[in-house]
């Protein structure tokens, strides 16, 4: 029951994506990142994940104003339990510096993006 209550929890982020979200998602999905293929709103577990890429166990996720940090140090202890690196990123990050982004993601999964990628 938690399981299927969490589905319909991610599904219904994915509707509702945020502005910094629906940037972000435009740049990593259909394998447009040197062919990584990401997944975004991913239950795992009790939590729901912004963007995964389960071949490089790398979560990527859009920090909003509205973060606790404490959760979210715990959350990424959990997801590194599991062998995950996870990235994060502001809005103003994601807003402000596509490159900067795409890069460290990139980095972060060991590829090095093409120059008519950023």
């Amino acid at each position: 029951m938690a399981r299927e209550a969490t589905v319909r929890q991610a599904r219904a982020l994915r509707r509702r994506s945020s502005m910094t979200e629906r940037l972000l998602w435009d740049l990593l999905r259909d394998r447009r990142l040197e062919g990584l293929k990401f997944r975004r709103q991913v239950p795992m577990g009790p939590y729901i994940l912004d963007f995964v890429c389960f071949s490089h166990r790398l979560a990527v996720e859009a920090d909003g104003p509205f973060h606790d940090a404490e959760y979210d140090a715990h959350r990424d202890r959990w997801l590194a339990a599991r062998g995950f690196r996870v990235l994060r990123f502001s809005n103003g990050d994601i807003r402000g510096s596509d490159f900067k982004v795409i890069s460290r993601i990139a980095g972060a999964a060991g590829v090095t993006p093409q120059i008519g990628q950023l």
